[in-house]
């Protein structure tokens, strides 16, 4: 996975640390294990795994298991944490308020978003390495012993759910255009349904879809059938824009 990329980022300092190719060689394979964490935030494990290299090249005495140990460690809690922030968050965040601005023919739309989605990445990938070399080994305990990484991985999962529900009632429309009653007195079921549940509408079709792609229905699937529908109820003036 992440593996390759991870290894050629740390062959400056292992070349420099090792300069027996032997001893390079090895490091270098160290480095090639089955590795993933979310691109944005992998420059933290890159950091620790220089300083514990740098560690391991000046002290014989050195665990150099202890490398490993320590990236296999942090993987699942920096990646549930990258994953949850910028996946799940993050990019939302600016696609809600490119899309925006975007639907109104605002040229600020895509630009907003690269700014708001790349600008934080791009600092965070800039400090974590030093931040990541200065934590070094001790990391570990740090970490284990606070609990601060299940507490970022809890919250940062809810802002991210909670942004995707603010986002599904922001862009998802349903509008029942039927009209119930004679002449003016006449009223729309959108308007009955908003006067006693507002978004209850797009509340179900969101459970619609979330059940059916519990059931592993194809997305692709889903998205014809939304379509079809679709088409079918504007064309039969059941459902508007």
């Amino acid at each position: 996975m992440g593996n390759v990329g991870f290894a050629w980022a740390l062959i400056p300092i292992l070349k420099k640390l090792y300069p027996d190719k032997a001893d390079f060689s090895k490091a270098l394979k160290r480095h090639l294990e089955l590795y993933n964490v979310t691109p944005y935030i992998v420059t933290l494990p890159l950091g620790i795994a220089a300083a514990m290299e740098e560690t391991n090249a000046a002290d014989t005495t050195f665990n150099e298991q202890s490398i490993s140990d320590v990236k296999l460690a942090l993987m699942g809690p920096l990646a549930g944490i990258g994953d949850a922030f910028f996946w799940g968050t993050l990019r939302i965040l600016a696609t809600g308020i490119g899309t925006t601005l975007a639907l109104k023919g605002n040229l600020l739309g895509p630009i907003l978003f690269f700014l708001v989605f790349n600008i934080p990445h791009y600092l965070i990938r800039y400090y974590g390495t030093f931040v990541g070399y200065g934590l070094g080994s001790s990391v570990i305990g740090k970490v284990q012993s606070s609990g601060v990484m299940a507490k970022l991985t809890k919250y940062a999962s809810i802002i991210g759910m909670m942004v995707v529900g603010a986002m599904t009632m922001e862009m998802v429309k349903v509008d029942f255009v039927t009209k119930i009653g004679i002449g003016k007195s006449s009223t729309s079921i959108q308007s009955l349904i908003d006067g006693i549940f507002p978004g209850v509408a797009t509340l179900a079709l969101f459970g619609l879809m979330y059940w059916l792609l519990k059931k592993k229905v194809n997305p692709l699937m889903i998205m014809l059938l939304i379509l079809i529908v679709s088409i079918g109820a504007a064309y039969f003036k059941i459902l508007g824009a």
